[in-house]
């Protein structure tokens, strides 16, 4: 089976226990719990000091850590000469540990947490509930921020909205907030949606936590950076040769061309030796016309496919964007997935398989890249549960890398490292978009990347060329922004 290589801690993203963990290790290290509980909750102060002027401040708190991250961030706002007041959602003397020590130095009157105390206030501090919360958000909690959200009041909030899920994304009583503040490493529920837009701009605090915790802890989940995958991408040497760069192979459909060209020039355009397009021989005057440094190859019957794929040359093979769905398709997937080159299947190539996926999975034996949307991968997998959760379920049960494409696309490899991607914008809400995107990944992986990454880095192309046209994108825009993408990133390292 194949074996993702290790990942890059910078990038890390801690579930709910393993933050928990962090703190711990980080007390046994030195740091007290309420020094921690200080350096949390001072940058929350710093953040809205630094985007708003004074107003008067609510700052509602619950009955654990992130309750007492809430006192140290009002006491650091009022000592600004910001008008601020608490309010509780316990009795003071329920709170325990640093969360107590705090609440004792705070000099102010301290409210029960209710609708009421919204009353007067310019901006909220929703310092009720952390990432731990795994139930859904009732009562004076639930009924205070949805009264908040109601009056349209500027929320804040420490770690993650309360009612969000920080393993997950899932939500379970939050309201949106518009700044939020977290430590030391982001969740995976800051990433995945909704929880990604209920933040709304996230801060990430150093508290002290000291890297060495990562000797004891072992992440499996992080954001999509180029620091996860840069010094993979495949690189210009003095005496390349348009084959040693490789040599991408899309197979076209007919009557529609046009999602396999865009796959072909994004494979083009992702730094592959040459691109060819083997379609049906009938639609060699369609692909000829619309295509002059991709080439284009006939194929008469099944047997040219094979005589295809027998060349060594050929790096990397994708099929899906425009195939059709159907017979024909199937037995190209089993031809290509025959001849052990790296493939990408997208699309139809994906849908063929909706009532016998097993048989897909079991074909499966060189490097491979799923790159279903939602609808597709409910066709192919009956995998229930949140996005990280199939994503990786269906990685282990396929032996693929699963490429579950959303705002929040989620890159997952068979052992079950998980790559959370999230600059995707808007934009990319557009038809032909995922053509691109399966052409790109093509494109790294016939230059010998290691599929992994190369999905990784594919999505983050993706959506860094997006971003960088702007407003009404078209699919066919993105490969020709590709090359200023990648000199950005090679200037940067």
């Amino acid at each position: 089976m194949y074996i993702a290589p290790k990942l890059a801690t910078t990038s890390a993203l801690l579930t709910a226990s393993q933050m928990a963990e962090a703190d711990r290790l980080t007390v046994f290290s030195g740091i007290s719990e309420a020094r921690l509980m200080e350096n949390a909750g001072r940058p929350v102060a710093e953040a809205i000091a630094q985007r708003w002027t004074p107003r008067p401040v609510i700052v509602l708190c619950g009955p654990g850590s992130n309750g007492g991250d809430g006192f140290v961030a009002a006491r650091y706002l009022l000592a600004a000469h910001w008008p601020v007041r608490v309010a509780l959602l316990v009795p003071v003397n329920q709170l325990k540990g640093a969360a107590a020590h705090h609440a004792s130095l705070w000099q102010g009157a301290i409210e029960a947490l209710t609708p009421d105390a919204l009353n007067g206030a310019g901006l909220v501090i929703d310092a009720i509930f952390g990432a731990g919360l795994s139930r859904q958000l009732t009562g004076a909690a639930a009924e205070t921020l949805a009264a908040a959200a109601a009056r349209k009041l500027t929320i804040v909030a420490i770690d993650l909205p309360s009612g969000l899920r920080g393993d997950t994304g899932e939500n379970l009583g939050a309201v949106a907030a518009v700044l939020t503040i977290t430590c030391f490493r982001k969740k995976p529920g800051h990433l995945l949606q909704p929880g990604r837009a209920l933040c709304g701009e996230l801060v990430v605090a150093d508290i002290g936590t000291p890297a060495s915790v990562f000797d004891q802890i072992t992440p499996d989940t992080f954001e999509n950076d180029p620091a996860l995958w840069a010094a993979a991408l495949p690189k210009l040497k003095v005496d390349d040769n348009k084959y040693s760069r490789g040599h991408a192979l899309v197979l076209g459909g007919y009557p529609t061309t046009g999602a396999a060209r865009m796959a072909a020039r994004a494979a083009a355009r992702s730094g592959v030796g040459l691109t060819t397009i083997a379609v049906p021989e009938h639609a060699l005057p369609v692909y000829t016309a619309a295509l002059t440094s991709i080439m284009v190859s006939g194929l008469k019957k099944a047997a040219d496919l094979n005589h295809l794929l027998a060349d060594i040359r050929y790096s990397a093979v994708l099929i899906g964007p425009g195939a059709g769905i159907g017979a024909t398709t199937r037995e190209q997937v089993f031809s290509i997935l025959g001849a052990d080159k790296a493939t990408v299947l997208d699309a139809d190539a994906l849908s063929s398989f909706k009532d016998d996926s097993e048989t897909l999975f079991q074909a499966i034996k060189s490097p491979c890249v799923l790159t279903p949307h939602e609808g597709e991968f409910a066709r192919l997998f009956n995998i229930t549960g949140d996005k990280l959760t199939r994503a990786r379920a269906a990685a282990r049960k396929s032996g693929a890398i699963i490429v579950l494409k959303g705002n929040d696309t989620v890159i997952v490899a068979p052992d079950g490292q998980a790559i959370i991607n999230a600059n995707a914008p808007a934009t990319l809400s557009t038809a032909g978009a995922g053509d691109v995107l399966g052409g790109i990944i093509l494109g790294l992986l016939a230059q010998r990347m290691d599929p992994f990454l190369a999905a990784a880095a594919a999505v983050w192309l993706h959506g860094a060329a997006a971003e960088s046209f702007g407003c009404k994108l078209l699919a066919e825009d993105i490969p020709d922004l590709l090359p200023a993408v990648f000199s950005q990133l090679e200037a940067a390292n």
